[in-house]
């Protein structure tokens, strides 16, 4: 039996939360979408225990930009764990620097997008290599 993937958006924008959500929504996505505010509150609803727990397969569409902790800190974090060190992680930022696509990569992100002015597009593009993603995984 196939257990349902649940996502976690990690986002300190609320018009880039609202635009990775109307898609999901248009396209009739039923998996769940938890959204943090920054690395501390993701590495918090990640870490919940007990009946809190956030059902894995996980995926984390994630900034790099957030304050208290970017992008890059939580991904360090998240590979430290042994519980969390599976997520699939896609990286969605304004960021388009070598260095952070560099870091990012070092940590085994899934992928890595450059949000644009057209978000529905970026949105698109994250899904599409969503679904390429699973069917690679689903192969092995």
């Amino acid at each position: 039996m196939t257990r349902m993937v649940h996502f976690v958006l990690v986002d300190d924008d609320d018009y880039d939360v609202m635009a990775v959500q109307r898609p999901f929504q248009e396209l009739r996505v039923l998996n769940p979408i938890h959204v943090a505010r920054d690395g501390v509150e993701a590495l918090e609803l990640l870490e919940r225990t007990g009946e809190d727990a956030l059902p894995r397969p996980l995926v984390m569409l994630l900034d790099l930009n957030m304050p208290r902790m970017n992008g890059l800190e939580l991904l360090k974090e998240v590979r430290s764990k042994e519980e969390l060190r599976e997520t699939t992680v896609f990286v969605l930022t304004t960021s388009d620097g070598d260095r952070d696509r560099k870091a990012a990569a070092g940590y085994n992100v899934a992928g890595y997008v450059v949000k644009s002015d057209n978000s529905a597009t970026d949105i698109m593009e994250v899904l599409t290599n969503l679904r390429q993603y699973w069917r690679v995984v689903e192969a092995l």
